[in-house]
């Protein structure tokens, strides 16, 4: 198995359309995409996630934005990351061999989105029995209970996990509940952060790693909440977070947080990625 040793902040990118009624993919413009993330000091990417509406992608879709991300991050020395879940288990299987043959850096995986797993116990064997199929690419568990109703203890979850899967590399934590989340952290772990309001409580809890939708937009404000809490400037820390907060409530003014963000980045950052796709608002 591969070592996955990526620490700092990872974008989960948006997945591009064209202007046209289906929302086809726009393939061709991932490569300025990534260009500009790399301008702005971002060296690793999150493709097929929440932002990304990998849900709402077919399997094939999916495959081919992975192909071309993959491709795009060789030749700009970028790390990669895919998010294979939220699919009937038979694609999720699909994409966990696709993932494996890319040679992408680490895959993510959602849970099981309808018969959801009620126990750690539960949730360790979905996962196992998919990680069975990428067994040399580091393995990440996406805990979003918002979004997934699926709210087992992390903790607990995290010590089954690294003994049942023999590649399994920590997770993703989109969630407020930070006292859950300090407990996940452990030495052998990583655990990205993937909620953009908390990220300065967060630092100061111990996290080193993070996911977060925001990182598209304004990346710079992340950036100067980790140098201030390096340099023990906790009131200038805060005062940034306060202001990285305040950009948030305002984007959200206009509709959920996936089509919010998308337009925000096309109005601020001089690249058209298109609308959203249904049943996401198209605000």
């Amino acid at each position: 198995m591969k070592k996955f040793l990526f620490k700092g902040f990872m974008v989960p990118v948006f997945t591009p359309y064209r202007d046209d009624k289906d929302k086809t993919i726009n393939y061709e413009i991932i490569p300025v995409y990534a260009k500009y993330l790399k301008t702005k000091g971002i060296d690793a990417v999150l493709v097929n996630g929440t932002s990304g509406e990998g849900t709402l992608l077919t399997v094939e879709e999916r495959i081919k934005v992975t192909d071309v991300w993959r491709k795009t991050c060789t030749e700009n020395d970028m790390i990669i990351m895919v998010q294979i879940g939220g699919a009937p288990f038979p694609d999720v299987v699909t994409l966990a061999r696709h993932a494996e043959q890319a040679a992408v850096d680490a895959v993510l995986c959602l849970p099981e989105l309808y018969f959801k797993p009620k126990s750690p116990e539960k949730l360790t064997e979905y996962l196992r029995n998919i990680a069975l199929h990428c067994p040399a690419t580091p393995f990440f568990y996406y805990h979003i209970p918002m979004f997934t109703d699926v709210n087992v203890h992390m903790p607990t979850f995290l010590n089954l996990a690294q003994k049942a899967i023999p590649n399994f590399g920590g997770i993703k934590y989109t969630s407020a509940e930070l006292d859950q989340g300090s407990s996940c952290l452990k030495p052998g772990r990583t655990i990205f952060l993937g909620a953009d309001s908390i990220l300065c409580p967060a630092v100061a809890a111990g996290f080193d790693s993070f996911i977060m939708t925001t990182l598209n937009i304004f990346p710079e404000l992340s950036m100067q909440i980790i140098d201030c809490m390096r340099n023990n400037n906790m009131e200038e820390a805060r005062q940034v977070q306060q202001e990285l907060n305040e950009k948030i409530s305002e984007i959200l003014q206009h509709g959920d947080w996936v089509t919010s963000m998308k337009n925000a980045f096309n109005e601020r950052c001089n690249l058209n990625l298109g609308k959203t796709r249904a049943p996401l608002s198209y605000n």
